[in-house]
């Protein structure tokens, strides 16, 4: 025995293990068994077996009935009812781990969502930067405008140009174009 109370008692040994069962392993057989009771498969297996259990006992020799009709198939319903005694608490075992995996499922959908929604804050945010920057940028109208012009001169100067080759004979003294101011500011 232990002297002080802070010191566990020492286990007893024993000779016959017990068996350790894992939740989630006894859920899953339980969720297969529920599985299978809900097929129509299980529906015409039960229907096969109690229709010869009937059979068996209604048109049997009379030594070898074990399950009388007179009695109204005695045997049967009990059989009957241990199958439905065992069903119903496999049934909410299933039931229960459905809900777990749903209540998982949920958060997981939660979450997601969230994530979601802040990826399109953050995007919707991101184009409204981007549409701030683009107003401080030359759109395509306007560098078109620019570039015409930017053409409109050149076509002018050119053609001064061309004047002033052409004109290589001394201006008039009224003259007063700009192709002749150039010239009489160079000169």
């Amino acid at each position: 025995m232990a002297d002080r109370l802070d010191t566990p008692l020492e286990t007893r040994r024993r000779f016959i293990r017990r068996p350790q069962l894992d939740e989630d392993a006894s859920g899953k057989i339980s969720e297969s068994i529920a599985r299978f009771l809900g097929t129509p498969r299980f529906i015409i297996y039960l229907t096969l077996f109690c229709l010869v259990w009937i059979a068996w006992n209604i048109w049997a020799p009379a030594d070898m009935r074990f399950d009388k009709a007179a009695n109204g198939f005695t045997a049967l319903t009990l059989m009957l009812s241990l199958q439905a005694s065992y069903a119903a608490p496999l049934i909410l075992l299933a039931q229960n781990r459905q809900t777990d995996r749903d209540r998982v499922q949920a958060e997981q959908d939660r979450q997601r969502s969230e994530r979601n929604l802040a990826d399109t804050e953050f995007l919707a945010r991101e184009m409204a930067a981007l549409r701030i920057a683009l107003s401080e940028v030359a759109t395509r109208d306007f560098v078109r405008s620019e570039l015409r012009n930017l053409l409109e001169d050149l076509a002018a100067e050119q053609r001064d140009g061309d004047k002033e080759q052409d004109g290589d004979r001394p201006e008039k003294k009224g003259d007063r174009s700009r192709g002749g101011a150039d010239r009489q500011a160079r000169g």
